[in-house]
Parts: C-alpha cells; structure tokens; sequence
C-alpha cells in the first residue's frame, strides 16, 4: 500500500507540472519522456547510468545481456538517424531495455523476484524523471518570478567576502584546462552519484533487497524540496545579475572583476529565460551528499567523493553560478535531509529529531537573513561572516556527532560463567 501511495502521489505530481509546461507553451516531463523512446534524447548519459541503475538487481549474464542489447538498439536507431539526416543521439535504447525489464517483471516473475525488479526499473526511471521534472520546475521559476532577490544576497554576501569574484578570478587565470576540468565535473554530477550509488547497490541481487538508505534516496529528496525554496526565493547568480551574461536585465556589468557595492538592495525584474536556481545551490547540496556517501566506502572512493565536492564548490562559485551565501545554505538543505532521511530508516529518537529541528531552523534563519538583514551584514562581516560559518559547521558536528552515536556498535556484554558442580561420586 505504501508503494502504490507514493506512486499515485508521484503520478499527480507529474501530471501537475505537465498541466503548467503545457501553459506555457512548453512540453513537461511527461512528454518529454516519452518522446526519447523514439526520438534523440537530450542526454544519453543519463539513460545509460540510469540503466546501470536498474542492473543491480540483475545477474552478472542478465547484466551482459541487458547492456548488448542497448547498444544493439542504439546502433539501430544510429544508423537510421543517420540514413534520414535527423539528430544523433544515444540512449534510446537503454530506454528501451529499461522499459522492458520492467514488462518482464509484470509478466515473467512472480514474488520477490518481481517487486526487487520493479524497485530496480522504477528506481531507474525516478533518476530520468527526476532530471525531467527539474527542466520544467525551471521553466515555471522563470515564468513564474518576473523580480529577483540577488541584490539581497550579493549585499549579505559581503559578510563572507564575495567569494564568488574571488573564485571567478581565480578560474580565469587558470585558463581553459581549469574551465575545461570544472564544466566536466560540474555538468556529469550525475554520473558521480550513481557511481557511489552502485557501490551502496553492489549486492542487491545477492541479498535480494535494497539496504534501508542510500544515496539516490537523497538524490531525490534534494531534488523535489529544492525548487520550491527557488519559488520562495527567486535568485538568479552573479553572472546574470552581474555579469555579461544577463545582458540587460544586468544591474552591473562587474562579475569578476569588481564587487557590487553595497547599498539598499531591492528586488529587480529579470527576463522569462533564466532559471531562478540558486537559492540554495542544489549543485553543492547534491555534492554534499555524494561526499557524505562516499566516506562509508574504500579509499578511492572517498576521495572520489572529496575531489568532487571541491570542483563543484570551485565550478558553482568560480563561473558566477551562485554566491557564497547560497553555497551554506546548500550544505545545511543537504545535512538536515540526510539526517530526516537516516532517522527515517533507523526510527525517530530524540537525537534524530532534535538534529532535524535544527538543522531546519538554521536553514530558515540563513534564508530569513539574507533577506531582511543583508545591510547589517555587510556593514559589519567581522561578525556574520564567522556566525554564518558557525552556523553551518554547528549542523556539521551535530551531524557527524548523531550519527557516530548511531553507527556505535553496543559493545558485547560478558556473563560470568556458571560454576560447574562437582558430580557426587557413586557409591
């Protein structure tokens, strides 16, 4: 019952942002879906690790076979794209062996076997909406917020000394093999996650079940709060609000250069294109949890995890996506959810919720800050700057501190041994 609930609730869900793409003259994810069984898909990447995805469920021949056959379908669909002029593009078919995994579990297996196959389809098919659901919460932030925030937070990010003009700088004079490094780690996020999630998934067909909590849960969860803090508070970057690429809806063409000056921030319209996506940066909270992740995991993996979270932070600040600010608030949004999500596998206790409640209070305070006291912020960084920074790091330890207690081993515990009596010798 439960699973169908969440699938009813996910279903209206994405009927609903069909329903407002298609207000704007725009295809939701729905559709877009279902246009790439036939036609290129926008990212071909994505259909193949969320393919693998689906795998973990799979034997090792059942595995060879489902990726031979993908690649088949593709070479198919390559060769006609190719003979009629259109598109080219993969993935199509590892859609396609996607799809069928889950009608051979409708109609091939019964019991465990088909609902461990149905959560490994379904699981692989969560990924690909989830990135199609973010397309469309996009559209409707720009749609929806024709005014910005980011003078509030460009003023508040005083406090931390901007770092993003500093990162910016810094990106530059490294040329185009640091750009070059930073886009690719910045744009295949996805791929990082699923290969620390293929590592949590290693031994779901041996075990026959998934484990209580893993990275792609969270992955998810990031994903749909997210966009409804940008609706909350429409925010745009530095380089659009103050940069060349926001053209003249741009209050100032000084990202990198020169930092905004501080003033009497107030909200300012923007066009109908640019995502309002920053506040927070999902990039760093999704980061974050793949990081968070990767420390349970063996040593290249963590560093895997580390590296990664550092190129993003560097890619997020250094080419104008987000502010300082935000990148915090990112990090509290992703610690709060890891630890709702853990004490949700495990069974609320009072640490749990105590730790949730505050990280969620930290979250809103951040935000309600930036809002309403950017000015006294940026007039005194001395104190804010190390109170914002205290703030997050007090999450941090809360954090690292709950979950430490939780992954204690209870120490055994050693009973005497019961004297042995003397048997009464027989007379």
């Amino acid at each position: 019952m439960l699973w169908v609930a969440v699938s009813l609730v996910g279903l209206g869900f994405l009927v609903a942002l069909e329903i407002a793409a298609r207000r704007y003259g725009e295809p939701g994810p729905i559709t877009d879906q279902a246009r790439e069984v036939v036609f290129a898909p926008k990212s071909g990447t994505v259909l193949y690790v969320s393919m693998a995805l689906m795998m973990v469920v799979l034997t090792w021949r059942q595995r060879f076979i489902a990726v031979g056959a993908a690649i088949g379908i593709d070479i198919v669909f390559w060769l006609v794209r190719w003979a009629v002029g259109a598109e080219m593009m993969y993935g199509n078919g590892a859609l396609w062996v996607t799809l069928a995994c889950g009608v051979i579990a409708l109609t091939r297996r019964t019991g465990r076997d088909r609902v461990l196959l149905l959560k490994g389809v379904g699981l692989a098919l969560l990924l690909v909406a989830g990135r199609k659901t973010g397309y469309t919460w996009l559209l409707i932030t720009s749609k929806t917020r024709p005014k910005v925030l980011d003078p509030y937070v460009a003023t508040a990010d005083h406090a931390l000394g901007n770092p993003s003009w500093l990162a910016g700088r810094i990106v530059a004079a490294t040329g185009t093999v640091g750009e070059h490094v930073l886009d690719f780690v910045y744009i295949q996020l996805a791929v990082a996650a699923v290969l620390v999630a293929l590592y949590q998934l290693r031994n779901v067909a041996a075990e026959g079940r998934f484990p209580g909590h893993h990275l792609v849960r969270t992955f998810l969860v990031i994903g749909l709060l997210g966009p409804g803090i940008y609706m909350i508070y429409p925010v745009v970057g530095p380089v659009f609000a103050y940069g060349a690429d926001g053209g003249a809806w741009a209050v100032a063409n000084l990202w990198p250069d020169i930092p905004p000056p501080v003033g009497i921030p107030r909200p300012i319209p923007f066009d109908e294109i640019t995502p309002r996506n920053c506040m927070p940066s999902l990039h760093t909270a999704w980061a974050t949890a793949i990081f968070i992740h990767s420390l349970k995991g063996p040593p290249i993996l963590r560093f895997a995890g580390g590296f990664w979270l550092i190129a993003t932070l560097g890619a997020t600040l250094g080419f104008g996506y987000h502010y300082g600010a935000d990148i915090v608030a990112g990090v509290v949004f992703t610690v709060t959810i890891e630890a709702a999500l853990r004490s949700l596998d495990r069974g609320w206790d009072r640490r749990g919720i105590q730790l949730v409640v505050y990280g969620a209070a930290v979250f809103t305070a951040l935000l309600a800050s930036y809002r309403y006291l950017p000015m006294e912020m940026a007039a005194r960084p001395w104190l804010f700057g190390p109170l914002i920074i205290a703030a997050m790091a007090s999450v941090i330890y809360g954090y690292v501190r709950t979950t430490q207690l939780w992954d204690r081993k209870p120490e055994p515990v050693h009973l005497p041994q019961p004297r042995r009596e003397q048997q009464p010798e027989l007379v």
